[in-house]
Order: C-alpha cells, then structure tokens, then sequence
C-alpha cells in the first residue's frame, strides 16, 4: 500500500516536495511537545490544488494525514501517527494582499506572524494576535490552536480576528468557509468551527485576516506587589473599569526572579508583577492610565509606574518574552499548562496553585495573560526524580479538576492535542462532546485527519 500510496504522491510532487529520508521524518515527526511520531513521509506542497491532490490520495489509500506549520505547538497536537503522512504547510507562505481599506490581510498558512505583523505595519495596521512564538509560528498554525498572546485582552485571538478560510475536508474537496465581510449572517459559521480545530476538520490553504489600525499612543505601566494574591485582586479591579488594557500580565515571584536574570534592575524585587499596556487616542492615555493606576491600589501594592523611556520598556518585554525558554533552566522537564478561568476566580486559582505546589513537591512557576484569566501553569520537575514523576499526573489531574470546578476551560491558546485530550469530559459537556465527535464525522469521515487528537480516543472510537 504505502509504495501504491506514495507513487501516486510523486505524480504531484516533484523534486524535494516529498521526504522520506530518516532525517525528514524524524523532525517534521515533533513538536515542542517532545513527543516523536513515525510518519510514513513528509510532504511540503506549495499549491492549494497540490493539497486536494494530497488529500484525496490519503483517502483513497485509508492513510491518515497530519497537518503542521512550524511545529512549535506544546501540545503534541502536529505529532503525527505511526504510519501517517506530515503535511507541511510551510512553503505556503505568500502574503496575497494587504487591504488597508477593507482592513484586511489574504494570506497562505505558512506565512509566519512576524512576517505578517512587518507587512502589516507597512501599511498602519497589525494583526492583534502576538505569541511569544511570532518570529517563528505561522498563521496556519495560530488559527489551528486559536493562538492570542498580550493583546487578546482587548483585541481577541486568531478566532476574532479572521474573516474567511478556504480549506480542504476529509474527503478532498475545497471549499469557502465564508465570503470575507465585516457583517454576515447567511448560514452556520464554519470559518468559526475551523479556528482552534488543531487540523481534525479541514485543511486551511488560505485565511483572510480581519487587521486593525495601528494605536496613535501607548503607554506601558507596571504594578509590583507583596504577593501573587493581592496581584491576582487588582487584576480583578483593573477588569472591572471601562479603560480596556491592550495587554495586562502577571508574573509571580519566581517569574521574576528569571526575568531579573535576563533585564536586571529593570524588573523588581517583588512577590508579583503586572505589566500593563493602554493605547488608543493620544488624548486618552492620561485618562486611561490614571484610571489603571487608582484599580491597583490594593492592600499588598508595592509601586505603580510607567516604564519610562522606549529601551527600558522593551527590555522588560523581552524578559516577559523569554521567560518560556528561561524556565528551562529551572528544572529538566516542563509540564506548560495555559489554562483559562473567570477572572473575578483568578486569586481562587492563584491561591490554589500555592497549595498544590506544596502537595506535590513540584515547583510551579505562573505567569500569563491576566487580563484574560488565561494563565501559563508551568511545573518543574526531575523526570529521574522517582517522587516527582509519580506526583506530576496526580498534580496535573488536580489542576485540570480546579479549573473545571472554577468554571475554566483546559486551554486559552495552545490548544487540547494529545497532552489534554483525556481531560475533555471535565470541561466539555457529554452533549457537547457528543455534537463535536458528530462534526467530526461531517467533515472527515474516514477519521483521517488528525485522528486520536483534542476528542477523547474512547469516545469517538469505532463511531468514525
């Protein structure tokens, strides 16, 4: 089957657009999960007619296909299956038009954030979703896991923030979600089911992004605080008046402290941090400011402050930026969890995760995107380490019941994958998982793209 399968592959792909090689395999067969796949081939089409032809082959052969853009999901989500086929979107990576009129962007999914935000920005306009990752994920990829980062508070995710997909389904055929308008109530809204469907359902070739207008000002401010509580109470407080942050971060003390390491002074000592951000008219920073400054007087409040001059400001954002990479310094192994609560629950969250890290013996390190509830839990272990191994599945399950309890979700912004696929029912009614595994069944029927990802494997079992 597999030389039939790849034969007919070669008739559509010419030269390097096909891989086979062990080198190939093994890296388009990762993430940044860590966890390493088997596929059977890689294949890199630079064409959406390219991709149905990809696609109708897999089904007429029963292979299963597993679509990635730059592979940095922690999720396991672009892992692919022991015999299945990686579909690397990242030669599809043209910018088709930049609307400033329209205040749209049409692009192809290997395009990378960054390259898009400069593109943009040509133009006045940028595309509010900003991951840590930006110079190196791409648009396909953040659609797929609905990625956001600091500006999602007051812009949205990738869900908000594109107007129409084309994409292929599970059976080959091309199709348009939707036509790329800023009002439309014609039918159900697929474009919306696609965002954050991590590959299961369709194929996207091609996005039209919804940009917005570059702010006329901004100022970044700060508030340091005794402890990750009282910060967790003016998050609350800032949420609660009309003045929208354009980003609002939390870091707790150990966050802090690998922050220092990488901006020295320019972070302080403090048992928690919120790194604030208002923009808009220039006429409206000082009122926007003053309104955040009077939230976060909160018993705990140690200083509030703007950043001052432009280099200083971007050095503590850089710190923010690299404090996912710097955790490794820490400990061996990192469980990155990005889950997601109210906000008025978030000191309930806060205060549970200092109880957990003391049952579990783990070290967990927080910080995120507060402003949101969506909050990065990172446990640090020793996988040699016999008492920790044991009690990191046992701390996960807690957190993940936490949150369910909280009234949360599992994730904000990495998306489900493999890594909390299992943990769906607590989050998820069974009717509402029961519709999914049905749309499911829609869109692929053969179960062939992405199979055993974000649905729970029992469930959905021999009902494909």
């Amino acid at each position: 089957m597999s030389h039939a399968f790849l034969h007919q592959l070669r008739s559509h792909l010419h030269g390097d657009a096909l891989q086979v090689d062990d080198e190939a395999l093994q890296r388009y067969g990762r993430d940044d999960s860590k966890r390493q796949g088997e596929p059977l081939a890689v294949a890199l089409p630079r064409t959406r007619e390219e991709v149905v032809a990809i696609v109708q082959a897999c089904v007429e052969h029963g292979v299963a296909l597993t679509t990635r853009g730059a592979g940095t999901g922690t999720t396991g989500a672009a892992v692919p299956d022991r015999g299945a086929l990686v579909l690397s979107l990242e030669r599809m990576d043209r910018i088709l038009a930049i609307d400033p009129g329209q205040r749209l962007a049409v692009v192809e999914p290997g395009v990378l954030n960054l390259a898009l935000q400069r593109a943009a920005g040509g133009h006045g306009f940028f595309w509010p979703p900003d991951p840590a990752s930006a110079d190196r994920c791409t648009i396909g990829g953040n659609l797929a896991c609905n990625a956001g980062g600091p500006r999602t508070v007051k812009y949205g995710a990738s869900r908000d923030n594109v107007l129409s997909m084309v994409a292929v389904d599970g059976r080959g055929r091309l199709f348009h979600s939707a036509r790329p308008l800023g009002k439309l109530a014609t039918g159900y809204n697929l474009t919306q089911l696609l965002v954050g469907s991590e590959g299961t359902l369709a194929v996207i070739v091609e996005a039209t992004l919804r940009l917005q207008p570059q702010p006329q000002a901004s100022r970044a401010l700060s508030a340091s605080f005794r402890d990750v509580e009282s910060a967790a109470l003016a998050v609350t407080r800032i949420m609660a008046q009309p003045a929208t942050p354009s980003a609002l971060e939390f870091l707790d003390g150990k966050s802090l402290r690998l922050a220092r390491a990488h901006a020295g002074d320019d972070v302080p000592e403090a048992g928690a941090l919120l790194l604030i951000e208002v923009d808009g008219a220039g006429d409206s920073i000082d009122g926007q400011a003053a309104a955040v400054r009077d939230a976060v007087q909160v018993e705990g409040l140690l200083a509030f402050e703007a950043a001052g001059d432009r280099a200083r400001r971007e050095r503590v954002w850089a710190a923010r930026r690299a404090l996912s990479p710097a955790l490794r310094t820490l400990a061996p192994k990192k469980i990155n969890e990005d889950v997601v609560v109210p906000v008025p629950r978030l000191p309930e969250l806060v205060a549970f995760l200092d109880r957990l890290e003391r049952d579990s013996g783990i070290l967990i390190v927080c910080f995120g995107h507060a402003g949101n509830g969506n909050l990065h839990v990172n446990l640090m272990l020793d996988p040699d380490n016999p008492a920790q191994a044991a009690a990191a599945p046992v701390a996960l399950a807690r957190l993940f019941e936490e949150v369910a309890r909280l009234g949360g979700a599992l994730s904000g912004e990495h998306g489900i994958g493999l890594s909390k696929r299992d943990f769906m029912p607590l989050a998820v009614d069974p009717v509402a998982l029961d519709l999914m595994r049905g749309l499911k069944r829609v869109f692929d029927p053969d179960n062939l793209l992405n199979p055993g990802k974000v649905l729970p494997f029992a469930a959905i079992a021999g009902r494909l």
